[in-house]
C-alpha cells in the first residue's frame, strides 16, 4: 500500500511541477530566518509536494506541539512529510520545553494580525510559496483564518482542529464571556516570573480583526470538533487548584454549549464543508486521534490537487 501510495504522490508531482515546481523540489528546513526590523523567526519544514500544509499551533505552542510526537503515538508531521511539503514554526513567546522561543521575543500581548504580518514575512523569507493548505489548532485558527482572508489567492484549504474563534464570545452573555476569557488566559503569575516574554493574546481584538476582514473564499475546508465535554469536569478543576475557586462549578456546561454553536458556525463558513464531530477526543485532537487530523489533512490536500473549490462534489 505504501508503494502505491507513493506512485500516487509521483504521478501527482509530475503533473502538477509545470503550475507548482518550486515546492515539489525544495530540501528540508530547520532555522531561523529574519524577517524584518532586526527580528528572527523559526521555520521548520519537510518533504515535498504541493500544497504545501503550513501548521499554526496553539497559544504559546512551539512547532514542537506537532513536530515531535508523543512515546508511542502516531508521528503527525512525519506523516504529513510523505505526501506532500509540510512546515511549521514558532511564534514569539512559545517556549520550546524548558527553554526560551526559538522566534525572538516582541512586546505582548498580540493579535492575529499581528502573527498574520509574522507569518507572511516568514514564509517570505523562508522561500515557502503557495498554494498553501493551512492546519490550525486552538488560537491558531484565528490566525490561519486571517491569513486566509487577507491572502486569499495563497490559501487553497483549511483543516480547523478545535480552533478558537469569534463565536465563542458571540454565543455567550457578556456575563459568561468574562468569566471564559479568564479561563482562556488562565493564571500566568508563575509563567511570567519564569519566562516574561511568554505569548499572550488579545482576544477580543482578535475577534474585531477576523470580523472586519473580507469574507472567506471557498476552498476545501475540514472542521475538526472536540466531542469529551468539560462540564463534568470543571468541579474537579476547581478542588485541586487548577481553575480559580470564583469560577462557578457549572460554567463547563456553558463553555460546552457555547463551543457547539462556534464550531458549527465554523463549518458554516464556506459551502460544502465537512464537520466532524464524534472525534473521541479533547481539545488536543492532533494528539487524541492522530490518525483522524492526518487523513482531515490528506483529503483537503487531494482536493487541492484536484482543484475543487469544496468537499461537496468529491
Amino acid at each position: 500500500m505504501l508503494r502505491r501510495h507513493s506512485l500516487f504522490v509521483a504521478i501527482v508531482l509530475a503533473a502538477s511541477s509545470a503550475v507548482w515546481p518550486a515546492e515539489a523540489r525544495s530540501s528540508d528546513i530547520d532555522g531561523r530566518f529574519e524577517i524584518g526590523g532586526g527580528r528572527k523567526m523559526y521555520l521548520e519544514c519537510r518533504g515535498m509536494g504541493v500544497p504545501v500544509v503550513v501548521v499554526v499551533a496553539g497559544m504559546r505552542a512551539s512547532a514542537e506541539d506537532w513536530t515531535k510526537a508523543e512515546p508511542g503515538k502516531l508521528d503527525v508531521f512525519s506523516e504529513l512529510a510523505g505526501f506532500t511539503r509540510v512546515c511549521a514554526y514558532d511564534r514569539p513567546g512559545t517556549p520550546v520545553g524548558d527553554a526560551p522561543s526559538r522566534s525572538d521575543p516582541v512586546p505582548q500581548p498580540v493579535t492575529a494580525g499581528d502573527a498574520v504580518a509574522d507569518l507572511h514575512a516568514l514564509l517570505a523569507a523562508g522561500g515557502i510559496t503557495a498554494p498553501f493548505v493551512m492546519v490550525a489548532h486552538s488560537y491558531g485558527g484565528l490566525i490561519a483564518r486571517l491569513y486566509a482572508m487577507n491572502y486569499p489567492e495563497q490559501v487553497k484549504g483549511m483543516v480547523l482542529v478545535h480552533t478558537l474563534s469569534e463565536g465563542l464570545q458571540d454565543a455567550e452573555t457578556p456575563e459568561e464571556w468574562v468569566i471564559q476569557r479568564a479561563l482562556l488566559n488562565g493564571d500566568l503569575t508563575e509563567a511570567l516570573r519564569l519566562y516574561p516574554p511568554i505569548e499572550r493574546a488579545d482576544a477580543e481584538r482578535s475577534f474585531d480583526q477576523i470580523r472586519a476582514a473580507r469574507p472567506l473564499r471557498p476552498m476545501p475546508l475540514i472542521v475538526l470538533s472536540a466531542d469529551r465535554p468539560w462540564g463534568p469536569l470543571i468541579p474537579k478543576l476547581i478542588a485541586d487548584g487548577v481553575l480559580p475557586a470564583s469560577t462557578p462549578p457549572d460554567f463547563g456546561y456553558v463553555t460546552d454549549r457555547a463551543q457547539r454553536l462556534a464550531q458549527a458556525k465554523l463549518a458554516a463558513l464556506v459551502p460544502g464543508a465537512r464537520h466532524v464531530t464524534n472525534t473521541d477526543s479533547g481539545h488536543e485532537i492532533h494528539k487524541d486521534q492522530p490518525q483522524l487530523v492526518v487523513d482531515s489533512i490528506r483529503e483537503v490536500v487531494e482536493a487541492v490537487r484536484r482543484g475543487k473549490a469544496s468537499l461537496d462534489r468529491q
